[in-house]
């Protein structure tokens, strides 16, 4: 008779215990043990058979003798391109036959979409095996057809046993295969229910040696936690060679592919595409889509307070972004700090360093700040433009709109040199832009006529050199008149950037 007990498995490192931890024991990670429900049944004929044909699965050419570096056999270095320059970039110049590539996103950013442009694609020259474990053959087919890929060689397969799947794959002898998703395939012989840790580890175990005994190159499909990360165990994404992290706002065009590990090639290396009715298209100029109306206005009137816009690097390439801020008053006793595309501790750390050392007191407002175009944004040299912006929005200020912000902001009120900077001066000057306040950099910077470039030492001088009037506007908002008898936060100092 079947019995069925419970387990709690870490989704870091798959580590089992008998009962709930808050903090593994194994790799020390808290709060990643999940419980799974594993049925124990008396061995069978028939999943005797199943354990013996999942066994065959794996290939037997893995096991053998040591061999010297110098006798292995060189495999053909040439790669399969996937029709898509940009994808082509990030993988390093196209699959490599035998790898394995892990595709994260959030639900709808446009995975299946990319994943049959690239079938479409490659199936010029290759046979394409897509198993669709999320969508029926039919579904799947309604996607095709809008993106025009019916007449194409790409063979549909809706199943969802990894063992048959595996099996299909061990035949497929040329060509790549797309797995759609790992979360949704599963191994019967396992009690716990599909995308489980442990369904998860061993699907793609299965799927991955199934692939490099037949040379294939595999992309697998992984879905993403609430919190970004990928879902499933952490094993995961070292059993693959290569992880992109599919990123965007569902509610805009634009989306960004990057290389999160990358065996083959870079990891400085990233896509940026627009979702359209007719798929995902590669965009040439991401900037200026970005920057909308801010190109409109430069050289003709003020930029709105509490706006700046920063030069972020993304892989090789560089955007120019737009950053909004918003300084409003409260009464509550923790004020509030919201980052959305901008990382939340970092804006603490500005907002101290603007109070500390620049004398700008938001100890009594709730601090906003905005990415426009709805990406996530990591980058340390867009400090100095989300400084800016929350300090014209404090002071109702604005700064030249052709002004680019460049710098990284250390705790001391420091601005900090950052990778790059010749690049990203040289984007702000193609794009129209007329001047950029930089860190002071030991490297000589090329100037041309027409274009600024105006470097400072401190948060402090960059602020004065932005915003016109700026010392006196703070002297008169922040002197102890102005603020009836308040005193300022204790370690403030006074606005004064000489």
């Amino acid at each position: 008779m079947a019995k069925t007990r419970s387990t709690w498995v870490c989704q870091e490192c798959g580590y089992q215990s008998t009962g709930y931890l808050g903090k593994c024991t194994d790799c020390g990670s808290w709060g990643t043990l999940v419980e799974e429900k594993i049925v124990s049944e008396e061995p069978s004929g028939k999943s005797t058979a199943r354990a013996e044909r999942r066994a065959r699965l794996v290939p037997a050419a893995t096991v053998g003798t040591p061999q010297l570096l110098s006798e292995i056999e060189t495999l053909s270095s040439s790669r399969i391109p996937t029709g898509i320059a940009d994808l082509d970039e990030v993988l390093g110049g196209g699959l490599v036959p035998g790898s394995v590539v892990l595709l994260a996103g959030d639900p709808g950013i446009g995975k299946s979409t990319l994943l049959l442009q690239v079938a479409k694609n490659v199936s010029g020259s290759h046979d394409v095996l897509y198993v669709a474990g999320e969508e029926s053959a039919s579904q799947v087919q309604l996607r095709a057809t809008r993106l025009g890929m019916v007449d194409s060689r790409v063979f549909i397969d809706a199943r969802h046993d990894v063992c048959d799947i595996a099996e299909r794959l061990a035949a497929w002898q040329s060509g790549i295969a797309i797995v759609d998703s790992i979360q949704s395939v599963f191994d019967p012989q396992l009690s716990s229910a599909p995308g489980s840790v442990s369904q998860v580890r061993e699907s793609a175990q299965l799927i991955i040696s199934a692939a490099k005994a037949v040379n294939t190159a595999t992309i697998i499909v992984g879905h993403v936690t609430k919190d970004g990360s990928i879902a499933g165990p952490r094993v995961l994404e070292h059993m693959v060679d290569v992880v992109l992290q599919f990123e965007g706002d569902r509610a805009r065009q634009l989306r960004i592919l990057r290389a999160v590990k990358n065996r083959f090639g870079s990891t400085q290396e990233a896509a940026i595409f627009s979702m359209s009715d007719r798929g995902l298209q590669a965009v040439d100029n991401p900037s200026a889509l970005l920057l909308g109306e801010r190109l409109n206005i430069l050289g003709k009137k003020q930029a709105p307070s509490g706006t700046a816009v920063i030069a972020t690097g993304e892989g090789n390439r560089i955007l120019l972004l737009e950053v909004q801020a918003l300084v409003s008053g409260t009464s509550q006793a923790s004020p509030r700090r919201v980052g959305n595309g901008w990382d939340g501790n970092r804006l603490l750390q500005i907002a101290a360093v603007l109070e500390k050392k620049v004398g700008i007191n938001l100890s009594r407002s709730d601090l906003y700040v905005n990415v426009v175009g709805g990406l996530e944004i990591d980058d340390p040299a867009g400090d100095l433009g989300v400084a800016a912006a929350i300090a014209t929005s404090s002071l109702d200020r604005s700064v030249d709109p052709g002004t680019v912000f460049i710098g990284e902001i250390g705790l001391t009120g420091e601005v900090r040199s950052v990778t790059g900077l010749d690049r990203r001066i040289r984007e702000a000057r193609r794009l129209g832009f007329t001047r950029a306040i930089v860190p002071r950099s030991a490297l000589k910077l090329e100037k041309k006529a027409g274009f600024e470039i105006v470097e400072v030492d401190s948060v402090s001088e960059a602020l004065a050199t932005a915003i016109p009037n700026l010392r006196e506007k703070a002297r008169e908002d922040f002197s102890p008149a102005a603020k009836k008898g308040a005193s300022p936060t204790k370690g403030a100092q006074a606005f004064d950037p000489v």
